[in-house]
């Protein structure tokens, strides 16, 4: 770019990013909005390849606590744009926002009825065609559970994107372990009934101080890049994504934090509910984990876990690919490393 260039660039990315309404406008993928009830919006991508390539679906499970757009940031960073070009027909269930009235809500309403619901209704809406499942982060581990407690749901295969499968593997558990001994858990309990949950908030800057080194590298790195529009629009992205997270019903966070990270039962390969056991022995469809080199939220130890505890299922094939906990799913290499690892898993069931 001439000189003149570089300068009117640099002033209008400056202007959009302190002044104006972005670098560049919100464009999610069209979409038609199947069903809708709190907590459990079912979507489907519009796409003209809907018989093209498979009659089967793909349901897209996002995790609490982080928006559905996780899946469909920007045109260039859409795991949903990616299915509708390969040919397949995607779908999303989406959970909404979370509030103080829905601090009841736990593991059972997402794996026992949430979820089959979603499966069940997509399944129809392809003439009753077997569904693929993609979760991240969470939405993976929903997505193993609720395949093992409903083994009659018409689910063909499961991709679980930074999944977390062993909270051993976890960066700071054992730290919250000892923290927890001193008050036999009961402090994080306390507050969090007395809260309702987790409020957003809080998981905001739970996940910013997860990326604290980006936070930090922030203004630097717009200097660095205030004429490269590409750059600063991925950012952006990110940034929008951070600043819509939801937060945590009361009693999910509490299950969370006593059955997950100081019991481990994922890790045990399992999930004790009040009244029944999940066992993820009971998977009984090929799985595919996807663990990042990066990730600090989900170590890729975490997720590798998952090929000891899911003995049930007649295959589970374990990639790990070069990016952070997002960055896995809809980073600048994702279309050649995640997405590639799926198209190629999906091809196989089909």
């Amino acid at each position: 770019m001439s000189i003149t260039d570089t300068v009117t660039t640099a002033a209008r990315n400056a202007w959009a990013l302190s002044f104006g309404s972005g670098i560049e406008p919100v464009d999610p993928a069209p979409s038609t909005v199947l069903w809708d009830e709190p907590h459990r919006l079912l979507r489907r991508y519009d796409t003209e390849f809907q018989s093209a390539a498979s009659d089967s679906a793909v349901l897209l499970v996002p995790p609490l606590a982080a928006p559905a757009t996780c899946f469909d940031l920007r045109r260039d960073q859409s795991l949903a744009r990616y299915l509708v070009e390969t040919g397949r027909a995607p779908y999303l269930v989406d959970y909404g926002d979370i509030s103080f009235a829905d601090r009841r809500m736990g593991f059972e309403d997402w794996i026992l009825d949430i979820l089959p619901e979603a499966i069940l209704r997509t399944s129809a809406d392809r003439g009753g065609a077997p569904v693929d499942l993609i979760g991240w982060s969470v939405g993976g581990m929903f997505s193993l559970l609720t395949a093992a407690a409903n083994t009659a749901l018409p689910i063909r295969s499961i991709t679980a994107v930074g999944a977390p499968l062993d909270y051993d593997k976890m960066l700071g558990i054992p730290q919250l372990r000892a923290v927890a001994n001193l008050t036999g858990g009961k402090a994080t309990t306390a507050f969090v009934r007395a809260a309702g949950g987790i409020p957003a908030p809080l998981t905001r800057i739970g996940y910013r101080l997860a990326a604290f080194e980006r936070e930090l590298q922030r203004p630097m790195f717009i200097a660095n890049n205030i004429t490269r529009t590409e750059t600063l629009a991925k950012m952006e992205s990110i940034d929008r994504f951070q600043s819509s997270m939801p937060g945590y019903p009361g009693r999910f966070y509490n299950q969370l934090w006593g059955r997950m990270m100081l019991a481990n039962d994922i890790g045990n390969g399992k999930l004790e509910l009040r009244d029944r056991t999940v066992e993820l022995s009971q998977v009984r469809v090929p799985v595919l984990l996807i663990g990042g080199t990066a990730d600090v939220i989900t170590p890729k130890a975490a997720v590798e876990a998952g090929l000891r505890t899911l003995s049930g299922s007649p295959s589970v094939t374990y990639e790990v690919c070069p990016g952070s906990h997002l960055g896995i799913l809809t980073g600048p290499d994702a279309r050649e490393t995640t997405w590639a690892h799926l198209d190629k898993f999906l091809a196989e069931r089909e």
